[in-house]
């Protein structure tokens, strides 16, 4: 597995990628030269002290995405569930207007943490939720905090 023959352009983006500031550049930029050069993943990983695996995924990004797999993309998850559908923030709505105490807490004042631990102790989620997932659903909801 080799990547394809390189064009002058390509060459000078990737000889240009070796002064990179940024590691995931610099990293993918030698591991396309050594391929090109002819070298197997498996001794391409072991002489740039990274992951077999590594190397083929930099090699079929650059099949896939030419010079374009040189930047790093986001790792953020590319579709996100909300966790709290219109239903169920209209139920944190409704807790959320009786008191903590309704609900055997010794304070009668809402926090995020509280309003995430008695959600899931009255069933509205299937797991407790982070104080951050609270905020957003009740960002949603278009309520102040």
């Amino acid at each position: 597995m080799y990547v394809r023959a390189l064009s002058p352009v390509e060459q000078d983006w990737i000889q240009a990628g070796l002064r990179s500031a940024d590691a995931f550049t610099l990293r993918r930029c030698q591991i396309l030269l050594a391929s090109s050069r002819q070298q197997r993943p498996k001794e391409i990983a072991r002489n740039l002290d990274c992951a077999t695996q590594t190397v083929r995924n930099a090699i079929h990004a650059f099949e896939q995405k030419d010079l374009a797999c040189l930047k790093q993309e986001s790792s953020r998850p590319k579709t996100v569930q909300a966790q709290f559908d219109q239903a169920k923030c209209e139920a944190l709505r409704a807790l959320l207007h009786q008191g903590p105490r309704t609900f055997g807490n010794a304070t009668s004042c809402w926090t995020l943490e509280l309003a995430a631990e008695v959600s899931f102790e009255q069933g509205l989620t299937e797991s407790q939720m982070s104080i951050e997932t609270i905020r957003l659903a009740l960002k949603r909801l278009e309520v102040g905090w």
